[in-house]
């Protein structure tokens, strides 16, 4: 595993987060079958997992995991925060489910060998690292040849406008759009609302900006053939200007791509 002040400081910022009850690391104790496949699959591109080799990335918290081991899929979860994957071990147990869990950083998937998965799902989570390429190449290295990769991220052109500046006709582009950057200067705090309706403001972990660009060279890189790309908006009919809802139908905030791992797509 990794060992740097990147991973020093999510791991702690993530375990406070877990303490604070943060929605992602609630875990889905709800689901069924049926219900699973819906928070996994919502575009239809994962067929049938049944018996494969799965891989939840960098996605702790008893969610993937979860729907995974619920679709009969050989479930392993890896995570950096030691919290979010305590959430994947009680959630197993009450569910009588049955998950592998490695602690480790998503730059370094030493601990598992060439070729060990079929699927590799990773939820947001990649905007926590600086740079997309170990993290991607490593997933190419663990992944059989005509594997999935699902990862999301956050989309870039929007990443840097804070939603909540509504000017009252819109929002203001006003940053660089930079591979790389560094976000705490812009939001150094992320608000976690309660149970009880309160709500608390904790360190945001480190985060960081990925250009359109980056991604797709990268995948594309490492042998990855892209099947479906998803810009995420909210369903909610609620369009008031100013708010949350309507700032996803003006700026998607979050993308998605699945992609196939064929080594030589081009027969090079």
């Amino acid at each position: 595993m990794m060992h740097d002040e990147i991973s020093r400081i999510n791991r702690e910022r993530w375990n406070a987060l877990v303490q604070a009850r943060v929605m992602y690391s609630r875990p889905m104790l709800n689901l069924t079958a049926e219900s699973a496949r819906d928070v996994l699959d919502a575009t239809g591109t994962l067929g049938e997992v049944a018996g494969k080799q799965a891989l939840v990335l960098a996605g702790g918290g008893g969610q993937q995991s979860i729907a995974f081991a619920l679709l009969g899929a050989a479930v392993t979860v890896y995570d950096l925060s030691d919290a979010q994957l305590e959430q994947d071990r009680q959630a197993a147990a009450q569910l009588g489910l049955t998950i592998r869990i490695v602690h480790g950083d998503m730059r370094d998937l030493s601990a598992f060998a060439e070729d060990s998965f079929d699927i590799v799902y990773q939820p947001y989570s990649i905007n926590f690292v600086p740079d997309v390429r170990p993290v991607i190449h490593e997933v190419s290295r663990v992944l059989r040849p005509g594997g999935l990769y699902r990862v999301a991220w956050h989309n870039p052109f929007t990443q840097t406008v804070d939603e909540e500046k509504f000017t009252g006709e819109g929002w203001i582009l006003k940053h660089t759009y930079e591979d790389g950057r560094f976000l705490g200067d812009l939001f150094p705090e992320w608000t976690v609302e309660d149970d009880e309706g309160g709500s608390a403001a904790l360190p945001s972990p480190r985060e960081y900006v990925h250009t359109l660009s980056r991604m797709v060279n990268t995948l594309a890189g490492n042998g990855f053939v892209i099947l479906h790309l998803e810009e995420w908006m909210s369903e909610n009919p609620d369009h008031s200007p100013g708010g949350w809802y309507h700032w996803t139908r003006v700026a998607p905030p979050y993308l998605q791509v699945w992609a196939r791992l064929h080594p030589d797509p081009l027969g090079a």
